[in-house]
């Protein structure tokens, strides 16, 4: 069976477990909603863990919801330079940083339009880190309750905590906070390298289902 995933912005951890461990179908025909995923990252920095937020264009009231996949992108303000100098000052230490430097770059100097079409970027980066192809079938339509698929569209709510053991490993400021869980994988990939990949594919991740 398929599962169900939205696209977010360069995923979390249990996120992209679930890429790597499934037959995935990205939910594309979706309404944007607020406090998810779908525009917010966390990582782990000297201060702990920050969160990486992408400006969008909102519409009026009286045009009601926006369709995830008609999400713009607020590019008057220079959100992407922002997030990658956060990215270098949190990793530029880390054992991986420059081997995916050059990978990672173009994400945020490449001009982009759309949200949903920045975040598949994002994921396909990653997926060429992790060497691993990156999912392409996407939904034809939406449906609130899709019997079909293995729905985990629950990953994308930033609210939502899970009871999920994820083994530590090492962070570059984790003498300071402490471990911390479910953060972009860019940190699990700045900090792991070549072994991210195996690190994704034995979370056990069984227990999440929509």
């Amino acid at each position: 069976m398929q599962s169900l995933l939205h696209p977010s912005y360069i995923p979390n951890i249990l996120t992209f477990a679930a890429i790597v461990q499934n037959d995935i179908c990205w939910e594309v025909r979706d309404n944007f909603q607020k406090q998810t995923y779908r525009n917010r990252a966390y990582i782990a920095t000297d201060r702990g863990k920050l969160m990486l937020n992408i400006p969008i264009k909102h519409v009026g009231k009286d045009q009601g919801r926006q369709y995830y996949k008609n999400v713009k992108l607020e590019n008057e303000y220079n959100w992407q330079r922002q997030h990658w100098r956060t990215l270098q000052t949190a990793y530029r230490t880390s054992p991986y940083f420059e081997f995916y430097e050059d990978e990672i770059a173009p994400l945020y100097t490449k001009i982009y339009t759309h949200l949903q079409d920045y975040n598949l970027k994002t994921i396909e980066i990653i997926c060429e880190c992790l060497q691993i192809d990156m999912p392409s079938k996407t939904s034809a339509t939406y449906e609130k309750m899709a019997s079909q698929y293995n729905d985990l569209r629950i990953l994308v709510d930033a609210k939502r905590k899970w009871n999920v053991n994820q083994p530590n490993y090492n962070q570059v400021f984790g003498e300071r906070h402490g471990f911390i869980e479910n953060v972009s994988t860019l940190d699990l990939l700045f900090n792991e390298g070549p072994n991210a990949l195996t690190y994704l594919k034995n979370l056990k991740i069984d227990q999440i289902n929509a």
